[in-house]
């Protein structure tokens, strides 16, 4: 792999990219040259065929000779492709990684729209999941179970000490792209619409059948006996009786297994299409040496019975392969005469019986690294992030210029933020935000919340410096109603604050974004609604910040006894425009843009 590991991103990713771009090119010159060999060579044993069996001018021991280098070039042609097909999904791994480095990813990755929930307490607010979202800037994980696994730690908040291994074990791959770029190139290795985890962990945990040892030998023999038999009709003059006699006792032997052999190759016919990819992943992992110790555990759950993972999974995959190759109408005949199906079955059922209670540990470990390396992968990408400081227990949450990690970082305004339940602290409990339109409320909850995010999953977190407890996230920023069900925006949003404060009773303490909250009522039943939610999430001893267009709300500050305060952002005027700094700062906002804006866009107020 050519580069520098002490290169920055960006110039590692480009100087891969270009070597990568130069193999591409290579490999599909050789995959043509390779094509047109393979043609050539067809051709001339369609020549020899018909000479040895049309005219009969050459005897058939002649066909063995063009046979074996078609069929040479057939494996070699299909090699090249597949080193041409990896040289392309190379260059893609790095295009894609300059994509993340130049802010152009936004809908070009797996946007995880999948796992997308309504009742989620905070996924849809901080755009978790979506184009554009948390989810498509971190998941370059390959399989489901990546996926799924990586989903589940940005929906879940871990423990102090699942966070804190992450972290060690994150810090250790972060420098290891050769591994990322293995990993994604064997995820590659087959389409995600057909793998189906739960299936193939079902299949093979279930109990396999106990198959007599003496089958083997004899469905060889059999097979052996026909083979010889068709041999000598061809390439003597004994005649058929012997490969007749020979097929029948063959038939009579299927027969009698059908009861078992159908059933065994329909029941995995779906579940381990997908193998490819889990072998291949499994592969890359057994090559790496570990030091942090939740890297180490997971490379520990990779234990068989003196094979490899991935040699057993590639076993198993091969004889996947070999059930399939039935359905090929032109090598039918052949698979008939071979007790192909028998065989496999059997390999299916001694392979289910060694490892089939192993194989969900495997594919939970290669998830769970393949996870670690997405995470990785973004802290590599994003040197100057650094990890949070997590507390054991508490309520804290303590912030230096803390930024929005989808934003670009030209454009990513920094601010402070810090709150705090313990007793004798200096900072609040909670604040309550006032500002203009637009002038930036909205995403400095996103910020913090993203972040806590991030802290609380074992990534890297945009910000200078950031140290927090366990907290529960919740927020209240993207409320919709719903036509369907009859729910108002008001309703809609009541239905959530519910949900809020129901996690607000909960431990570890919550931590609640809300944004303008119940904007939705008039200004009376806001005021004293949104002061008593807010009473009782403190109360509960939550964390958290409620945004206000209603300065009437920011007088409950002066009764709070030092649990809550006002911040507010602020605009001002220039060149007869409205500007923004998006700069955080204490106390009430003293000024609305509200008219104004309504008269820069035309309207007549």
């Amino acid at each position: 792999m050519p580069g520098s590991s002490s290169a920055s991103p960006h110039a590692r990713y480009t100087s891969d990219l270009d070597q990568a771009r130069r193999d591409e090119g290579f490999w599909q010159a050789r995959a043509r040259l390779a094509s047109n060999l393979r043609l050539a060579c067809f051709a001339i044993l369609l020549v020899v065929t018909w000479l040895a069996f049309g005219p009969h001018v050459i005897a058939r021991v002649w066909l063995t000779l063009p046979a074996m280098a078609f069929l040479a070039l057939i494996v070699g042609h299909d090699r090249v492709l597949r080193r041409a097909e990896r040289a392309h999904r190379t260059r893609l791994f790095f295009e894609e990684g300059l994509a993340r480095l130049e802010d152009r990813w936004a809908g070009q990755g797996d946007a995880g729209e999948r796992y997308r929930t309504p009742d989620h307490p905070y996924a849809a607010d901080l755009d978790l999941f979506g184009t554009g979202s948390l989810f498509e800037l971190l998941a370059t994980t390959r399989t489901p179970g990546g996926s799924d696994r990586l989903a589940a730690w940005l929906g879940n908040a871990a423990s102090p000490a699942e966070v804190r291994a992450r972290q060690v074990a994150v810090d250790e791959l972060r420098e290891r792209l050769d591994l990322r770029l293995a990993m994604a190139l064997a995820g590659e290795a087959v389409s995600a619409a057909t793998d189906q985890p739960d299936a193939l962990n079902r299949w093979a945990g279930s109990p396999a059948s106990d198959w007599p040892r003496f089958l083997t030998p004899i469905a060889l023999i059999l097979s052996a006996l026909s083979l010889g038999g068709l041999g000598l009709w061809v390439f003597t003059a004994a005649g058929p009786f012997v490969f007749l006699a020979a097929l029948l006792i063959q038939t009579i032997f299927a027969l009698a297994l059908r009861g078992r052999v159908v059933p065994v190759l329909a029941a995995a016919e779906t579940p381990v299409a997908a193998l490819a990819r889990t072998e291949a992943l499994l592969a890359c992992i057994e090559r790496e040496q570990f030091e942090a110790p939740l890297l180490q555990a997971l490379r520990t759950d990779l234990e068989t019975t003196g094979r490899l993972p991935s040699e057993e999974l590639g076993a198993l995959r091969h004889l996947v392969d070999r059930r399939d190759a039935r359905s090929n109408q032109l090598f039918a005949p052949i698979a008939a005469l071979l007790l192909w199906g028998t065989h496999v079955a059997i390999g299916l059922e001694r392979w289910r019986a060694r490892c089939g209670p192993r194989l969900s540990s495997w594919v939970e470990a290669a998830s769970e690294i393949e996870a670690l390396c997405a995470l990785a992968g973004y802290a590599w990408e994003h040197p100057e992030d650094p990890f949070p400081e997590i507390e054991d227990a508490g309520a804290l949450f303590e912030g230096e210029a803390m930024g929005h990690p989808l934003l670009p970082a030209d454009r990513c305004i920094r601010n402070d933020l810090a709150l705090d339940r313990s007793a004798g602290s200096d900072c609040p409990q909670a604040l309550v935000m006032s500002g203009s339109n637009m002038s930036g409320k909205s995403t400095m909850l996103r910020t913090v919340g993203c972040n806590a995010v991030l802290a609380l999953a074992g990534a890297p977190v945009r910000a200078h410096r950031l140290r927090l407890s366990p907290l529960r996230i919740t927020a209240s920023i993207r409320i919709v109603d719903s036509l369907q069900q009859g729910q108002s925006h008001f309703m809609a949003e009541i239905t959530r604050l519910r949900q809020v404060v129901e996690i607000a009773r909960e431990s570890p303490p919550a931590f609640f974004l809300l944004d303008e909250i119940l904007h939705g009522t008039n200004s009376h039943d806001r005021r004293i609604g949104a002061e008593a939610v807010l009473r009782g999430l403190v109360e509960l001893g939550a964390l958290g910040i409620v945004t206000t267009h209603d300065l009437a709300l920011t007088r409950i500050v002066d009764d709070s006894g030092g649990r809550l305060a006002n911040v507010h952002f602020e605009d001002h005027l220039e060149d007869d425009a409205m500007a923004f700094d998006y700069t955080l700062r204490e106390g009430v906002v003293e000024k609305s843009n509200a008219l104004a804006l309504m008269r820069a866009i035309g309207l007549e107020v």
